[in-house]
């Protein structure tokens, strides 16, 4: 999937509650004018092949998003579905090279744990199965599943010959045909901004876990340049990394942290967003269901659309996705251009 990441404001000012080594290469910004009512989030940057970590907590956020209801041209399923008959064609050859490459997914996948070839994982929004070649480099295929609202995605998924014993099947982010406390972890890249309901999405992440299960979610974070950011809005779900920890926090998830990635061109602002912004983890600290309780579901499939509204957002949504996928070339030829050292 394409990414959005988190920013770039001009004027920065830095206020974390601690420091990290310089090791890490991690720098924990304040940026001024954010939302009172969101909490102070913990944001924990991971050292490779190593388990210690410093928590670092910004104050506040670059740029408040738009709420998670707010309508998009590719919201609804039904018009991600067809969205995707399209894109499938030719996802892995144009997407994923610009923004979620495979050195990006090994990193976003270490928080998740993947310490044991025994491991259940359901892989989530899996589309064609390139994350789940990730999943499959430390668990034994056949104790994966991927799961996906797109047949045409998942056939490409098929077609990869060392997915071949995962069981792959079609299915709902936000009503998984898993039974309650499942499985050892919950992988789910590029999935989220299509969901109508990020929460309950999360809730069943939750919920299909087995007690001291761990949930891994790789998406976009919210862009702050005018220009992205409309496209973003137009286009699907752009969380702030806040919201993220939110979601997280009120499914019930203990050790909440989350990991910044971002591909090779990118230099550390992030005014244009990545569509693979940020991997978020959290454990089951309890079996059973999610302890928040929803209401109805935000989106009924099944309910008839009208034909000329949905084929409208379908094209609008198809031309905002169409500039994410300059954005990488566009900043490609920045880095080359633009002094190393100097951000772009």
């Amino acid at each position: 999937m394409a990414f959005s990441m988190l920013s770039g404001a001009k004027h920065l000012a830095l206020t974390c509650r601690d420091i990290a080594p310089k090791d890490f290469g991690f720098v924990c910004l304040d940026f001024n004018g954010v939302s009172a009512s969101l909490p102070r989030m913990a944001i924990v940057p991971h050292r490779r092949n190593s388990r210690v970590a410093k928590t670092l907590v910004p104050k506040c956020s670059v740029s408040a998003s738009r709420p998670a209801s707010q309508p998009r041209f590719i919201q609804h399923k039904k018009e991600a579905f067809w969205f995707y008959r399209f894109l499938s064609l030719i996802y892995d050859h144009v997407i994923n090279p610009g923004h979620w490459t495979e050195d990006m997914r090994d990193e976003a996948l270490e928080p998740a744990e993947l310490n044991d070839r025994r491991l259940l994982v359901v892989d989530v929004g899996g589309g064609t199965g390139f994350t789940t070649l990730g999943i499959i480099k430390h668990v034994d295929p056949k104790n994966v599943t991927i799961l996906d609202q797109s047949p045409h995605q998942l056939e490409k998924a098929r077609q990869k010959k060392e997915l071949k014993e995962c069981k792959i099947i079609e299915g709902d982010a936000e009503d998984l045909p898993f039974p309650t406390d499942y499985a050892d972890r919950y992988v789910s890249a590029g999935s989220i901004e299509y969901w109508p309901d990020p929460q309950r999405g999360i809730g069943e992440a939750y919920r299909v876990l087995k007690l001291g299960g761990k949930a891994c979610l790789i998406g976009p974070v919210y862009p702050t340049h005018p220009v992205s950011r409309f496209f973003a809005d137009a286009w699907m779900l752009f969380p702030k990394e806040e919201e993220y920890i939110e979601w997280f926090t009120k499914a019930g998830f203990k050790d909440v942290q989350l990991k910044r990635i971002g591909p090779k061109w990118y230099r550390g602002v992030r005014r244009h967003g990545l569509i693979m912004g940020c991997s978020v983890t959290g454990v089951k600290p309890a079996s059973g269901d999610s302890p928040l309780k929803l209401g109805p579901k935000a989106e009924d499939v099944k309910k008839p659309v009208d034909p000329l509204k949905f084929l409208t957002r379908l094209i609008l949504g198809a031309l905002a996705a169409t500039y994410y996928v300059l954005v990488p070339i566009y900043m490609w030829i920045k880095d080359k251009i633009v002094p190393k050292g100097m951000p772009i």
